[in-house]
């Protein structure tokens, strides 16, 4: 039941970016576009993402589990560090180079655009360089986890 719950999420998400027109790069950018012919439309998208969004994320929280019986994990973090400085830059030059973001650029995988066959092997390759990264690190310092359960 959980594979099929994650397939009809997937399925919905990709149905509702095609639907909306995110999918396609040129409809991203011209939202990035603030000074050119702006495209108020991606806009609207986040907005209804963030109706639906938050009030389920609401509900999430004061639930131990989810409908299918799943652990509900959250983010606990709430501060703003390097790190995620850094990561949001680095998105969004991506976002703003390519005009693709994680999801839309799977989908337009699947639509054949061969420029998100170059953003999706591109971050797959980032992603892999984040991990070799953050082993590295990890075993040198010993890991944040093991620092701060040790007396």
């Amino acid at each position: 039941m959980y594979a099929f719950a994650a397939f009809a999420s997937g399925l919905v998400f990709g149905v509702g970016l095609i639907v909306s027109g995110m999918f396609n790069p040129a409809k991203v950018l011209g939202f990035l576009d603030l000074f050119g012919t702006w495209d108020p439309s991606l806009a609207l998208v986040m907005a209804g993402a963030i109706a639906v969004g938050a009030p389920a994320f609401a509900v999430a929280a004061r639930r131990p589990a989810s409908f299918l019986q799943t652990p509900v994990l959250l983010p606990m973090a709430r501060s703003v560090d390097r790190r995620l400085v850094l990561g949001s830059l680095l998105f969004g030059v991506g976002w703003g180079l390519a005009g693709f973001c994680p999801g839309p650029a799977l989908v337009a995988l699947g639509a054949g655009y061969a420029k998100a066959a170059v953003f999706t092997v591109s971050m797959v390759a980032g992603m892999l360089v984040f991990e070799l990264v953050e082993r590295a690190g990890t075993r040198a310092g010993g890991g944040a986890e093991s620092a701060a359960g040790s007396p």
